[in-house]
């Protein structure tokens, strides 16, 4: 009798710490690690996403911009408060997209930037920021999320895009935010153009690209593609990155 209660007692404090592991490190199948990262876009497949995501229990990063929806709105707007809320509860992270979707354009003079936002009261025109401005259009997506969620966003950022520049990822540092690309073999293609991309060359491109430490990128719905990324491609996509040995983690790690 003696030797089962320690048996039981022992089988207990394993359980206990496996349930303490991350999801990506309690399965034995796991060889390689890739980071799944969505930015807004147009929000057409946003549920969608996060259907997907919760089944196959996988944790991504979202990066936030408040960019014009399929529905009508904004991607930060109140019809999508509960969105936002879900995916916090559910254990994502979150970084900024810039808040009107800025794109870079030019380093200009010694310390300044030319954006061009895609949206908000500039959207269009070529606008010049100094780091202060720089550093207020990236917080402005970590005081819109916590009006929404009651959390920040994480101290990352990620430049419409990706068009950086050497000055423009030290602004903002300067900040206190990091700049997060994406890998070339991470690079999903959702937003190409369908006809010389078709989904099938996508899938098979990044089912057999993916390499252990990338970071994959897609958005949450895209304007730009006639025949849409998603769900041709996700579903299959995970499951074939799964049987190659991946797990997922999420940024920062």
């Amino acid at each position: 009798m003696s030797m089962m209660r320690v048996s039981l007692r022992s089988l207990i404090t394993l359980l206990s710490i496996v349930g303490t592991l991350p999801a990506f490190a309690q399965s034995a199948s796991c060889t390689k690690t890739a980071y799944l990262t969505f930015d807004t876009g147009n929000m057409a497949v946003a549920q969608y996403i996060a259907q997907v995501l919760q089944q196959n229990k996988i944790k991504a990063t979202f990066f936030l911009a408040n960019e014009k929806t399929r529905q009508g709105g904004y991607s930060m707007d109140d019809s999508w408060k509960s969105y936002w809320q879900e995916r916090v509860k559910e254990g994502h992270r979150f970084g900024s997209h810039t808040y009107d979707h800025s794109y870079w354009v030019k380093d200009v003079g010694e310390s300044d930037v030319i954006l061009r936002p895609q949206f908000g009261n500039n959207a269009g025109k070529a606008i010049r920021f100094n780091p202060a401005e720089l550093c207020t259009e990236i917080k402005r997506v970590s005081q819109r999320f916590q009006e929404l969620t009651g959390k920040p966003i994480d101290p990352i950022w990620r430049a419409p895009g990706g068009k950086t520049s050497e000055r423009l990822i030290a602004m903002g540092e300067q900040c206190g935010y990091k700049h997060i690309g994406w890998s070339a073999s991470g690079f999903l293609g959702d937003e190409l153009d369908s006809k010389r991309y078709p989904n099938a060359a996508l899938l098979d491109k990044a089912s057999k690209g993916l390499k252990n430490g990338d970071i994959a990128i897609a958005h949450l719905g895209i304007w730009s593609r006639e025949d849409p990324w998603a769900p041709a491609v996700l579903e299959p996509l995970i499951e074939n990155w799964k049987k190659r040995g991946f797990c997922f983690a999420l940024i920062p790690n």
